[in-house]
């Protein structure tokens, strides 16, 4: 078997959970994704598999479009609904207030990685070490946002389609909109809809 299989990654799976069982389905060790989807993310999830494999390196660079909805006045350790929270603010914000701030966020941004997340910093993960209570230091990257569109807004929440490049952590710009509004704010859904060529279609 060598090709790539797209598969609608479903809630609480982790990306290596769906890669270990298409190992059993088609019985071969040789299987790589493209882009680690957090496990309460749903969405497109390309898996190589075989001689495909080749491919994953090729296809780690390629552009992800999202859709996520930020849940506002809330702000927590993992930047996500799942975490523990750690403020809660009153919000009062007109859905004019909102689409001001959004600006800032397009084009080329720098972006400050999650402890909650695989890099790693001085050989550990920092996941490893957000779970020991400890925090580091986190060198900013570049990223690109090509399209961030507000296409809801119900006051509390905004669903938001985010067109971006590799690196780039939604849960992190959630977290820093709901910074810029002034009453914080975490991600409480992620859904992946394109990843490179290929769409949820």
């Amino acid at each position: 078997m060598n090709g790539i299989v797209i598969v609608d990654k479903p809630q609480e799976w982790t990306s290596q959970d769906v890669t270990a069982r298409l190992r059993r389905v088609f019985n071969t060790r040789r299987i790589g994704h493209g882009g680690t989807l957090d496990p309460m993310a749903t969405g497109v999830l390309p898996v190589f598999v075989g001689r495909a494999t080749r491919g994953v390196e090729f296809f780690e660079h390629a552009e992800k479009i999202y859709e996520a909805t930020l849940r506002l006045g809330l702000s927590t350790d993992t930047e996500d609904i799942t975490g523990t929270v750690l403020e809660e603010r009153k919000v009062e914000l007109s859905q004019q207030d909102f689409l001001d701030v959004l600006p800032r966020f397009r084009g080329k941004i720098q972006q400050i990685p999650p402890m909650y997340s695989a890099l790693k910093v001085n050989g550990q993960k920092l996941y490893d070490l957000a779970r020991q209570g400890k925090v580091v230091e986190r060198q900013p990257r570049e990223i690109e946002i090509f399209e961030l569109t507000c296409l809801e807004f119900s006051g509390n929440t905004a669903r938001l389609r985010i067109h971006c490049s590799k690196g780039t952590y939604i849960r992190t710009l959630c977290k820093d909109i709901g910074e810029a509004l002034g009453c914080g704010g975490c991600m409480e859904s992620l859904r992946r809809v394109t990843a490179g060529e290929y769409t949820i279609e």
